[in-house]
């Protein structure tokens, strides 16, 4: 058992094993599995990355790194927050592609994307999070490259690029919130919204 738990990938392929046995076990009909179901399901899983990871950025790293010894800063910039980031950013990408396709297939794409009756909240929601991705891939990534290092800057840019990118990510982490309830809302509590109709 903790051969499993040893390798990330061993922990990730048993966690589907895991999943198709409950989903055998309770007796589901894989035949009937719809593909919106499908994707929303892989919408929500890498959108809970995408959304961990920023929120592990500023709840956890950033307020951590002034307590951080100098010496083993080096550790944090050179291993942990490059691997980070490259989960952060293709998190974001997936969840951005996965609720297009999501969208598409429900057949509420164009209505959400133009912010018509009744699909303004999720519509609304799906801008913020085009937001959101740029940000990561346009301006937090290529800060962060400068920041920790990966692009070779002049000192005063690696340290205006850190400052940048943290702002860039906070606002990130403001738009987040409005963006899960939009999401969330739409699915789940219609009558929010009746007055946007």
């Amino acid at each position: 058992m903790a051969s499993i738990f040893t390798s990330l990938g061993r922990t990730v392929l048993a966690g589907f094993v895991l999943l198709a046995l409950i989903v055998l076990g309770l007796g589901a009909n894989l035949s009937s599995i719809e593909l919106p179901f499908l994707f929303r399901w892989i919408h929500v899983m890498v959108g809970v990355m995408w959304v961990g990871l920023l929120w592990y950025f500023n709840f956890v790293q950033i307020p951590s790194m002034p307590k951080i010894p100098d010496e083993q800063k080096p550790a944090i910039g050179k291993v942990i927050a490059p691997t980070a980031l490259f989960w952060f950013r293709w998190a974001a990408l997936f969840t951005v592609v996965s609720g297009m396709i999501l969208a598409v297939l429900n057949g509420y794409a164009h209505q959400a994307f133009t912010l018509q009756a009744p699909f303004r909240a999720i519509g609304l929601g799906m801008w913020i999070a085009l937001v959101m991705a740029f940000n990561v891939w346009f301006i937090i990534w290529p800060l962060q490259k400068r920041a920790l290092g990966i692009v070779a800057v002049e000192p005063d840019v690696k340290a205006k690029s850190a400052r940048v990118a943290m702002l860039v990510s906070r606002f990130n982490t403001m738009l987040s919130i409005p963006m899960l309830f939009l999401m969330v809302a739409q699915s789940h509590n219609a009558t929010w919204f009746v007055a946007l109709a």
